[in-house]
């Protein structure tokens, strides 16, 4: 993996339920946490996906903001973010000069990412406003607070921009969305609290 190049799974121009207000999503491709029962277990291989160009995912962005004046932020998840950290930092740092904030899952535990000697990793948490950390753990499943699946996942406000949240956060509702898009294919994201999306996916693939 190059600085300039993101092993892309899927890429969402808009959505409202994976972080603060209105955002654009990416979910990069590889990782090798892999949480037993994670929805996502397509993203795990590091070889699948598409690769794409910082630059060129960038220009895609800048033409979701556009068309999107409400957007507030870009959501990294995965796969694993801090697999493709350096990348990601160099895409983050362009989308804050654009007045966006950032927003990262990561499985790995935060201590664990401060306390690494890997530079990209540093570099993605300082361009990173929010920080969601820890693996899923099927045994601590829980849908209570906004965007996390277990009760070990910490959020953690890594810059001022989101410190309104740790009095709010309680507030926020955890939602879906289901966008179907121009290839006929269907895009489930979000997490429902009385509906597992393993048990939605389910329906729209049967229906």
């Amino acid at each position: 993996m190059t600085t300039d190049y993101i092993q892309l799974h899927a890429y969402e121009p808009f959505t409202t339920v994976e972080g603060p207000g209105h955002r654009i999503c990416i979910w990069v491709q590889g990782c090798s946490i892999r949480c037993r029962n994670c929805f996502n277990q397509e993203t795990w291989p590091m070889d699948g996906g598409t690769k794409i160009s910082v630059d060129s995912l960038f220009q895609k962005m800048k033409q979701a903001m556009e068309r999107h004046p409400s957007i507030e932020g870009v959501t990294f998840l995965g796969g694993e973010p801090f697999l493709q950290a350096k990348p990601l930092a160099k895409l983050g740092n362009m989308l804050r000069e654009q007045g966006m904030s950032i927003m990262t899952f990561t499985g790995f535990r935060y201590k664990h990412l401060v306390r690494s000697q890997k530079a990209d990793w540093k570099t993605l948490l300082a361009v990173t406003d929010l920080l969601i950390d820890g693996p899923y753990i099927d045994s601590l499943q829980d849908f209570s607070r906004p965007w996390v699946g277990s009760l070990n996942q910490q959020y953690r406000f890594l810059s001022p921009r989101y410190f309104y949240l740790q009095e709010e956060i309680m507030k926020v509702k955890n939602k879906i969305e289901v966008h179907l898009r121009p290839d006929g294919s269907v895009h489930v994201n979000g997490i429902a609290q009385d509906l597992t999306l393993q048990e939605l996916k389910k329906i729209l693939e049967d229906s």
